[in-house]
């Protein structure tokens, strides 16, 4: 049975929220939610963009301090002003984005802000060392506490990460999207390790939008939605369709929309394109109406070529044809002019610009419609704005709200409406749906839906299988900057597109 009431063995947690109230101006991010941590255990976070998850991490970690409701700590009533009275409380957050400093040695990352001093106070580095030390040992990473970070693998910069955060001697650990930026080998280790921290007693808090890793990890699940507490419960008593519902308020009975479209003729051509580092000999055709899927493990040279064909690199040689115009993408100026247009899977740091309002993103590509005589006009630019913005369900108190304020999944929203504005021919689609919860998912595939039945072309980079064979009219599978294979109808299979990506019996079954 669900558990709505959250009556469940509360007195056993070692932290516990009792009606967190969290307001903004304008805006109740939390309306009396609870949670429970329990040794030993992990509980999964879920809930769509904006319903309250990465505010109540940062009540947990006293960035924020709640309106109303009580935090406790073995039962007892607690108070955290600071980051540091949370860490001292023994509890710590490993983000999605830590951030490290390449100069600086592993130890030295690790103790960052809370170094071991001597009787003289100054910093103890052999001291240092040795728990450092003990801290990797802890977790399994074979690292060298002297090393400087610049030098290690991304894979071991995250596990430095988690080190720091692991040198609280924390008893409750947060895990925010700890998966976003991993191979499918470092998951796998994530996950050993999250077996370690239980046995060691830890309480895991794990945020996901991946319902694979949180059946696979976590032992108890909580629910917000709008910031309000829904439900919780036991992982066992509960299925993926319940947590939909609980989550979205309805019923998402289809989450990869693929409508019927009218496929037509060439859109966009690629010809033997090559790039002395990142790919080659790149040949394929997209059509008009068609979604075309690229599938490949990291690394296979996907977004490589998505960012030679929007003109951000150039390649070595090979030709483009859109439509029947050859061209030569030299610029990213180039590519938008000819109707290619790119949102990239990082959309924070290439598809964003924070510190400017959102509707100001949506229209900066597309500011010859939204002006006259060299003057902007400030309700074109609004009504553009807020006509993609709608399209694509945005969450956001206003459109003049700061980018930089809204979720990920949101931010995504407004890149898409962003390109989508300035009316392509064709639009790439790397990693759409990356960090986006269950239900902004479901819009975004309806929209893309939606784009190819008027006739736009898509190219959708995806590493999730069921993203791709959900969505895609044909699916391109790239192994180490080659296309490895092309599958289409009956063939696409998640069986082939692994195989294919491999490199396992030429990607067959």
């Amino acid at each position: 049975m669900l558990a709505r009431t959250g009556a469940v063995d509360s007195a056993q947690a070692v932290l516990s929220l009792r009606g967190i109230v969290k307001s903004f101006p304008g805006v109740r991010a939390l309306g009396g939610v609870q949670l429970d941590l329990y040794p030993g255990q992990v509980t999964a976070l879920v809930g769509e963009n904006g319903a309250g998850k990465s505010t109540i991490v940062k009540v947990l970690t006293g960035i924020y301090q709640p309106d109303e409701g009580q935090i406790l700590v073995d039962g007892q009533a607690v108070h955290f002003p600071t980051a540091q009275a949370a860490g001292h409380s023994g509890v710590t957050a490993i983000h999605q984005e830590t951030v490290l400093f390449d100069e600086l040695t592993v130890a030295e990352n690790i103790f960052i802000g809370h170094s071991p001093r001597n009787r003289f106070g100054l910093i103890d580095r052999k001291a240092m060392r040795e728990q450092a030390g003990a801290i990797l040992n802890s977790i399994g990473a074979d690292l060298n506490p002297m090393v400087r970070l610049k030098d290690l693998s991304i894979a071991s910069r995250h596990l430095v990460a988690i080190a720091r955060a692991l040198s609280i001697d924390a008893r409750v650990v947060i895990m925010d999207e700890p998966t976003a930026a991993l191979s499918h080998k470092e998951i796998a280790e994530l996950y050993e390790l999250v077996e370690k921290l239980k046995s060691q007693g830890k309480a895991i808090l794990f945020i996901s939008h991946k319902f694979d890793e949180i059946f696979r990890i976590a032992d108890r699940w909580t629910v917000f939605r709008d910031g309000q507490f829904v439900g919780q419960g036991m992982m066992a008593d509960v299925t993926e369709a319940e947590l939909v519902r609980l989550m979205v308020g309805r019923s998402v009975e289809q989450i990869y929309p693929k409508r019927p479209a009218q496929i037509g003729g060439p859109a966009l051509t690629v010809v033997g394109y090559c790039h002395p580092t990142e790919f080659e000999d790149i040949n394929f055709t997209l059509h008009t109406g068609e979604i075309l899927g690229f599938y490949g493990l990291v690394g296979a040279g996907r977004s490589e070529v998505m960012q030679a064909l929007f003109g951000i690199t150039r390649p070595s040689r090979g030709a483009c044809r859109i439509g029947d115009d050859v061209r030569a993408i030299r610029s990213t100026a180039q590519a938008v002019e000819a109707g290619i247009v790119y949102v990239p899977e990082d959309r924070g740091k290439q598809g964003a610009v924070k510190g400017l309002p959102i509707f100001q993103n949506v229209t900066l590509p597309s500011l010859t419609r939204t002006s006259r005589a060299g003057f902007l006009r400030l309700a074109e630019e609004f009504a553009l704005a807020r006509d993609y913005t709608q399209r694509l369900d945005l969450r956001a108190a206003s459109l003049d709200q700061d980018i930089a304020l809204l979720s990920g999944g949101n931010q995504q929203k407004v890149v898409i409406a962003k390109w989508l504005a300035t009316k392509p021919r064709v639009i790439i689609l790397d990693e759409p749906t990356k960090g986006i919860d269950i239900g902004s998912k479901a819009a975004v595939h309806d929209f893309m839906s939606e784009l190819a039945g008027q006739g736009l072309a898509v190219i959708m980079v995806s590493s999730e299988i069921p993203e791709v064979l959900g969505m895609s009219d044909r699916v391109i599978v790239m192994r180490e900057g080659r296309i490895a294979a092309e599958f289409a109808g009956d063939q696409m299979t998640p069986e082939n597109l692994v195989r294919a990506a491999v490199g396992s019996n030429g990607g067959t079954i």
